[in-house]
């Protein structure tokens, strides 16, 4: 290689180099407030890209009618777990880890924590497809589906849990690369992601032009042929020299001591999510017993609260590697500044969107359904779960920032109070013959219990 030839490779080498020690500084000593609205922003890229897909899905699927929708409401708690436990959980276990790595100088660590945390993915995504696979359809007839609504969820769900471990090593992959302090490459992937998604779901699924007609297991390859790709993209990313923090393919990275640190908080992370779901498969039963018709409008209203989740996620993941750096670097009060700041962007954001809902609950629900009793229960839900929300967003927000800081066992509690409520209040209810606005307001007690209680452990523990 001649010195020409070298020049430019030699300059595009320091200008890496550079953009990454100013991503690390920022993370490092910027201002706490600019810097999450600026970390946060590609993330909601990313957000546009799962109201595109949720909006849309649900949109489609309600075309094929109304037993194609008591179906999705079935399927989509465990759908939406897998991108929990996988983005959320897991995720930003990865992004703490890697993060409070880099705050200490510890270069040689971080690689091994990537590479260790894709492996991670992989495995867990492949156990999950296994019991995607052998257990839905008895998971979901326990949740109430029978006849038509039991087949088209079953239709879906053996389809899509063929995506899970793309799913998986998708969301190791970005979370590999926000630890860095890169938010913008993971949120263009699935923002592209998600427009695939759509458009492939879409026309399987309706058979539109030549395509035959395959419905909900159209729908589910859509997902499928997205994170397919995006897990390619990523994967490439981090093998250049473009990323902060290149994925090494070195087996003598692979140490106990680093599987250790991500799995012993990991697993305590993921009882998140799981709780949440379970909250949510609970009420999702308690309502499936006053027909098709309230499940239905149950699972529309349901769909925008994890539609909620995003907006909490695009804040609360930048504020993962912020408060981990602060962590490594050994600033225990710029980290806690970061946690309630971003609480506080958090339930602020949620707040306004579940007003919204509570005034118009037509903006979200008509679009999906023209069918009168369907819309009744879905407006109920959003009138009531809407005061709600700006807990929610709290709680899941300060939730992330635990993560940060390694300390997610008041999280996890606050999460284990909520299904606490519902449980024991839906069997009183249940008990009582109460009517179906009961089980809303129950669930808007639990997330308010939810988002306090996360703030009260978040504000005693010690990092």
């Amino acid at each position: 290689m001649t010195a020409t030839t070298s020049e430019p490779v030699a300059e595009r080498t320091r200008q890496i180099a550079a953009a990454a020690a100013a991503r690390a500084n920022l993370l490092r000593h910027g201002p706490v407030l600019s810097t999450l609205v600026r970390l946060s922003l590609p993330n909601l890229i990313a957000l546009c890209s799962a109201t595109v897909v949720s909006i849309a899905e649900t949109a489609y699927v309600g075309s094929l009618g109304v037993a194609s929708l008591g179906g999705i409401a079935l399927v989509f708690p465990i759908f939406m777990l897998m991108q929990m436990l996988s983005a959320g959980a897991m995720g930003g276990t990865v992004s703490g880890a890697i993060s409070r790595a880099l705050g200490g100088g510890d270069d040689g660590r971080a690689q091994a924590l990537a590479l260790s945390s894709l492996v991670i993915g992989l495995v867990l995504g492949l156990l999950f497809t296994i019991a995607v696979l052998n257990l839905g359809p008895s998971v979901y007839q326990r949740l109430g589906g029978t006849g038509r609504v039991l087949d088209e969820a079953v239709d879906y769900s053996n389809v899509a849990a063929l995506a899970i471990v793309a799913i998986w090593a998708t969301n190791m992959l970005a979370s590999v690369a926000r630890g860095s302090g890169n938010m913008s490459v993971p949120a263009y992937t699935l923002l592209a992601a998600g427009v695939v998604q759509v458009a492939v779901g879409g026309v399987l699924g309706l058979g539109i032009g030549p395509v035959p007609r395959l419905g909900m297991a159209g729908v589910a390859l859509g997902q499928l042929v997205a994170f397919s790709g995006a897990a390619l993209v990523l994967f490439a990313y981090l093998r250049s020299t473009r990323a902060r923090l290149r994925l090494r393919l070195d087996p003598g990275l692979l140490d106990v001591a680093r599987f250790g640190e991500i799995m012993r908080v990991g697993l305590i992370a993921m009882l998140s999510p799981l709780l949440s779901v379970a909250t949510v498969l609970v009420l999702t039963a308690l309502v499936a017993r006053f027909g098709p018709e309230a499940l239905a409008g149950y699972g529309i209203g349901v769909r925008f609260e994890f539609l909620l989740i995003p907006i909490a996620f695009s804040v609360g993941v930048a504020c993962v590697p912020m408060v981990g750096t602060a962590i490594g670097a050994g600033d225990i009060d710029r980290a806690r500044r970061i946690a309630w700041t971003a609480g506080g962007l958090a339930a602020s954001a949620l707040g306004v969107l579940g007003m919204l809902v509570v005034l118009m609950p037509g903006f979200w629900a008509d679009v999906f359904t023209d069918s009168p009793a369907v819309r009744a229960a879905a407006y109920g839900y959003l009138r009531v779960a809407g005061f709600a929300f700006a807990f929610f967003g709290l709680g899941l927000c300060l939730y992330f920032a635990s993560q940060g800081a390694g300390r997610v066992g008041g999280a996890i509690t606050a999460q284990g109070l909520r299904l606490t409520i519902v449980v024991l209040g839906g069997w009183t209810l249940s008990a009582a013959a109460a009517p179906l606005w009961a089980l809303f307001v129950l669930s808007a007690i639990a997330m308010v219990a939810m988002g306090l209680g996360t703030a009260l452990f978040v504000k005693i523990a010690r990092w």
